[in-house]
């Protein structure tokens, strides 16, 4: 009978083991690239707030498409979520002047702020 548990209890925790250590890596490997989706993909989801490009507003969603268009157009210089903040979700290319975003009953604010902080959240620094 003692053998028998032991059996059990070294089959179940081998078990557990392999299982576990993959889906630990697999949280510990956020890749750049999701990471970028997941910040298109939020601003996509703020449907109460207001995107200002070049001082016209904008709703989240047309927003992220601009965004993720950014992204393709500059794809070979844009390879971490830092390097996509800066080089497409800062400022107009066009203009220089910096993007905002005015979440709902909030003052605007720069957007790069609002996605660094964002991306902050999606690695799970603290602050």
């Amino acid at each position: 009978m003692n053998q028998r548990r032991f059996l059990l209890t070294f089959v179940l925790s081998l078990a557990s083991m392999l299982f576990a250590a993959p889906l630990r890596a697999a949280e510990a490997a956020l890749t750049e690239h999701a990471k970028i989706e997941a910040l298109i993909n939020h601003l996509e989801g703020l449907h109460e707030a207001t995107f200002i490009r070049n001082g016209s507003e904008y709703q989240s969603k047309n927003a992220a498409k601009f965004l993720r268009g950014k992204w393709d157009a500059n794809k070979k210089d844009i390879h971490t979520a830092q390097d996509f903040i800066a080089k497409a979700a800062t400022k107009s290319s066009t203009t220089g002047q910096p993007y905002q975003i005015r979440l709902k009953g909030a003052a605007s604010m720069n957007c790069a702020d609002y996605l660094n902080a964002q991306l902050k959240i999606i690695e799970g620094v603290k602050s």
